[in-house]
């Protein structure tokens, strides 16, 4: 299923659209051909009944669904917060006295760079294995660790090099975690089940109708496709529409590159 939420928002509402109104066509086809003339009068009196059950089971489960999605995509939302916090406390303790500022703000605006054109979208942001992104951090590493090792320092400001360069590693790791995640496959069969299901009974209380009547189970339909597009809109944080905003780890660049983190 991660195909699908790698999809475009338009593609996704309109492919979902395509579906769930060409099964309320042949739902409403399919009823009055397999079920025998002289027991469609009985067909309102059981699919009625069925449509608030029914009806209620998709919302509730798309709701609950729909909140924990958006839970989810707030928390990683607030990782590349947290991560670009990391680096600014890093550029400023890079600034202390004694400190040789340039090499550690030069490696950390090419880390962020890189991170942010290699591993932000796709594969390589779920499983965090770009080599160049990988390298970048490994230089920073070892820069900010060579300068930490300096005995004319002092503690109080090895420490802060070291804590803050601690933090923006473990930051990446909880981001790389967060865009690992997947939404259940069981979870996302029980819904679009539900809603299929809903679509039907809805087509077996009008089968009978006039098709410009039945064209009352077109907004059901629409609704249940809406649903299920924003639903997968928002399962992918770093590969579908709906990718996490890296805007605070620009704004470290900018900051870097204007001078702002200077002595």
């Amino acid at each position: 299923m991660t195909w699908l939420a790698s999809l475009s928002a338009g593609v996704l509402v309109v492919g979902w659209l395509v579906v769930m109104l060409a099964i309320a066509a042949i739902s409403r086809v399919a009823i009055r051909a397999i079920i025998p003339v002289a027991e469609h009068g009985s067909v309102a009196s059981i699919a009625a009944p069925l449509m608030p059950a029914l009806g209620a089971t998709f919302a509730v489960l798309m709701a609950l669904t729909l909140s924990s999605e958006a839970g989810y995509l707030r928390s990683a939302q607030d990782i590349v917060s947290l991560e670009a916090a990391a680096a600014a406390r890093l550029a400023w303790a890079s600034t202390s006295p004694g400190v040789h500022t340039e090499p550690i703000q030069s490696a950390l605006d090419d880390y962020i760079r890189t991170t942010r054109s290699r591993e932000w979208h796709g594969t390589s942001a779920t499983e965090g294995d770009d080599p160049e992104a990988a390298r970048a951090l490994a230089r920073l590493e070892r820069v900010v660790r060579a300068e930490a090792t300096r005995t004319n320092l002092g503690t109080p400001i090895t420490t802060e090099l070291l804590t803050a360069l601690d933090s923006l590693s473990s930051e990446r790791r909880a981001r790389i975690a967060a865009a690992s995640r997947t939404l259940p496959p069981l979870i996302i069969v029980t819904l679009i089940a539900s809603g299929v299901a809903l679509i039907i009974n809805g087509g077996a209380l009008v089968f009978r109708s006039s098709l410009r009547t039945s064209v009352l189970v077109v907004g059901l339909a629409v609704v249940v496709a809406l649903s299920l597009a924003l639903l997968f809109a928002l399962t992918g944080p770093w590969e579908g529409p709906l990718v996490v905003s890296g805007k605070p780890l620009d704004t470290v660049v900018r900051d870097l590159q204007t001078g702002f983190f200077a002595r």
